[in-house]
């Protein structure tokens, strides 16, 4: 009931304010204020007045915003080594017998999962589609759909890496 009264509240209220913290970023505003809930509620504590918690509040939603954009660099910087490492692997002729091993070896890997996380895996990344529409498509949650990729790419991940234990590959 008390965080049913503080959501009713508070949240249009945070929602707006970081509106302006992320220059209009709506996806990056509910996530960052998803964020910032969830700490309130590991973390609330008395105020003796609504201006400091309003100020108490508005630092939470600000670093819950700086936080996922220092995530989101750490991903997309990833991402580039990741890309740049492939790209000087791909250039050199002696990798391309292993790339096809890995390639064959991902597929073995995911010819184990269950057909719903397979879907799950080729909606996101064959087919393209954002969490929000996976989401929608299997009728639950953003999160619950970030969680079950999450738990399906480190499944897939221990796979290869116990497939890679037993095969030999060209260096």
């Amino acid at each position: 009931m008390a965080y049913r009264l503080f959501y009713d509240e508070y949240y249009e209220r945070l929602r707006r304010y970081l509106l302006v913290v992320t220059a209009g970023n709506e996806d990056a505003a509910r996530d960052a204020l998803q964020s910032a809930l969830l700490r309130v509620v590991k973390h609330i504590r008395k105020f003796s007045n609504e201006n400091e918690l309003w100020c108490w509040l508005t630092v939470l939603a600000k670093t819950a915003f700086f936080d996922q954009t220092r995530k989101r660099k750490r991903y997309w910087s990833f991402l580039e080594r990741f890309t740049r490492h492939s790209e000087v692997e791909q250039s050199v002729d002696t990798h391309a017998d292993s790339d096809g091993q890995l390639l064959t070896l991902l597929e073995q890997s995911l010819t184990i999962l269950p057909a719903d996380e397979k879907e799950l895996i080729e909606s996101k990344y064959l087919e393209g589609a954002s969490v929000r529409e996976i989401a929608e498509e299997f009728q639950t949650t953003e999160k619950a759909v970030e969680s079950r990729l999450v738990r399906i790419r480190r499944k897939l991940k221990a796979s290869l890496l116990e497939s890679l234990k037993h095969e030999s590959l060209p260096k």
